[in-house]
């Protein structure tokens, strides 16, 4: 079966969650608090995507769980679950190493789109490509899904790392913010392209020597983003 971690602290919530999951051929792993919701991710090291709520009873919030579940696992899809339609917070979660962010209310058909495509984005579902991608000073690593920089491993999420091959499979071309998000996200997608700019400046953050004036990524204003090669 394939794993799910759902973090709720509402248990209503978190059987709709999960009755839809189980229904989408997913195993539902359950968590009401922080904590448990880390034990959990201890004992399933097979899970492949975590939903994680927001608001939280306990002192450890959802972006909280989020960074620390990225702190030592960035393969793991995680999309955040909020009843907030705040920009501020969908932001914040993606910042903090979130992939996506579904808005409650929610239909189960949005949820289990969402799962599915962070799923296949984790390679849960596809045979990984064999090779590697080698535009100095990077090299993409397409076996193991990794990225060096000068010989040193930059730390990616699954997302991170299909945006960089798809830049590096198009250098010097414009890619819409559209062509991104169907080419990353899938095109049956039901989120917005914002997700598309706040992914783009995390990856900044991680690859560019200087984030503020970034001569690898570059903005095509207007449309989107160009490989700088």
């Amino acid at each position: 079966m394939k794993k799910v971690l759902v973090l709720e602290d509402e248990a209503n919530i978190r059987s709709f969650v999960v009755i839809n999951l189980k229904r989408a051929g997913y195993e539902a792993i359950e968590a009401a608090t922080g904590e448990e919701a880390l034990a959990q991710l201890r004992r399933n090291p097979d899970i492949k995507v975590a939903l994680l709520d927001i608001m939280l009873p306990d002192d450890m919030d959802g972006f909280e769980v989020c960074r620390r579940i990225r702190a030592s696992d960035s393969k793991i899809g995680i999309i955040m679950l909020t009843a907030r339609t705040q920009e501020m917070d969908k932001v914040t979660g993606l910042m903090t190493g979130a992939d996506d962010y579904v808005t409650k209310p929610f239909s189960p058909a949005e949820l289990t789109a969402r799962v599915d495509a962070l799923y296949r984005r984790t390679g849960g579902d596809v045979e990984m490509d064999t090779g590697e991608i080698s535009q100095p000073p990077f090299l993409l690593n397409t076996r193991n899904r990794t990225l060096e920089k000068n010989g040193a491993r930059v730390k990616l999420t699954q997302v991170e790392y299909s945006i960089m091959k798809l830049f590096m499979d198009n250098p010097g071309k414009a890619l819409s913010r559209e062509e991104i998000l169907d080419a990353v996200w899938g095109r049956d997608y039901f989120g917005e392209l914002k997700i598309v700019d706040v992914n783009i400046r995390r990856l900044r953050i991680k690859i560019e020597d200087d984030p503020t004036n970034p001569s690898y990524i570059t903005t095509v204003w207007g449309y989107g983003y160009k490989w700088g090669f």
